[in-house]
């Protein structure tokens, strides 16, 4: 157990994935490096055992304030994970946590709310980009367990990042290829939506079903995908890689036609980061321009790959010390 921390000082942020929870503390927009904590999810009933261990680890710490990012949509102060059967209201949490002040966002809102706090050294630039202007908005794409979007806009009274679930719109088709495999998701499980292709299960899928086409059905695992495309052991891994950057260049093309992203679009989650060296020999870039006579315009976007991996924890503490700072005004 850590020692005991003074009471109402420090604010407990959480990020939960589908697979595994990260709990911290924050001393206003700061996080504290010493006290993040994992969790599988699978061990624990549901967020509020998670958030009591956490709190009996750090000394049963008093805390001022809480925020948690979500994977899963989030609405009127309630959250639901899209992969795990688990729910959270603002009430649970304040129960769980003693605070005062509580918020629930969903996850990709926590990375934009981070994005004002990300260093230089912790961001991978794939497509490059004039300087933008300071108030232009930005995007984030979320490429993990599963696929979401979030705009991030500059405002008189802070940063606003509206939710949304890009993740579950259905998969958009330009070629042969991608038709059919769109079919082979859709026969095996059911609606193909895009995070059905663009996530770590996609990755997988766009394997099995290169297999399937070329009468060699097998399976195997993202990291081993990745382990496999990466040591040259693996042709098939190789051209699961190119298939899935080339679809992802495609639909983060598609969001940033939709919201205009001048300040830049940033992709985040763990198959972002464990992709992002090979991007730009993936046909990433090239699929992202692909838009026919707006090909030219499409050069106003840069594209940079997340490597922070408290991002989100650093999001919900921003958010946080905001929703403290309106109140107060």
């Amino acid at each position: 157990m850590s020692p005991a921390r003074p009471a109402d000082t420090y604010s407990l942020v959480a990020d939960i994935g589908g697979t595994n929870t990260r709990v911290a503390l924050a001393e206003g927009t700061r996080l504290l490096p010493d006290s993040v904590r994992r969790f599988r999810n699978t061990e624990f009933a549901g967020l509020e055992t998670v958030l009591r261990a956490y709190l009996r680890a750090e000394g049963d710490v008093d805390c001022s304030g809480a925020c948690v990012a979500v994977a899963g949509p989030v609405r009127n102060g309630v959250g639901e994970l899209t992969n795990l059967d688990w729910h959270m209201d603002n009430d649970t949490l304040a129960r769980a946590t003693r605070a005062e002040t509580v918020a629930i966002v969903n996850d990709l809102q926590a990375q934009g709310h981070a994005l004002d706090r990300i260093g230089a050294g912790n961001l991978r630039q794939v497509i490059a980009a004039a300087d933008p202007a300071p108030d232009a908005a930005r995007l984030v794409i979320g490429i993990g367990t599963g696929f979401n979007a979030a705009p991030v806009y500059r405002t008189p009274t802070g940063l606003l990042v509206p939710p949304s679930e890009a993740g579950h719109a259905n998969m958009p088709v330009r070629t042969g290829d991608e038709l059919r495999l769109l079919q082979f998701v859709e026969t095996a499980h059911g609606f193909p939506a895009v995070e059905d292709v663009l996530s770590g299960r996609g990755l997988e899928r766009i394997y099995a079903w290169l297999g399937a086409e070329a009468g060699d059905p097998r399976e195997a695992a993202a990291a081993d995908l990745v382990a496999g495309f990466e040591t040259g052991s693996d042709p098939r891994a190789a051209e699961a890689a190119r298939f899935f950057a080339r679809v992802l260049g495609a639909v983060a093309g598609n969001l940033s036609l939709i919201y205009l992203p001048f300040g830049g679009v940033f992709l985040s989650g763990g198959v972002a980061r464990a992709i992002a060296p090979h991007l730009a020999g993936l046909g990433f870039a090239e699929a992202f321009r692909d838009k026919g006579r707006f090909a030219g315009f499409m050069g106003n976007f840069g594209v940079s790959v997340i490597e922070d991996d408290f991002a989100a924890l650093a999001g919900c503490a921003s958010h946080l010390a905001a929703l403290g700072a309106a109140s107060s005004a």
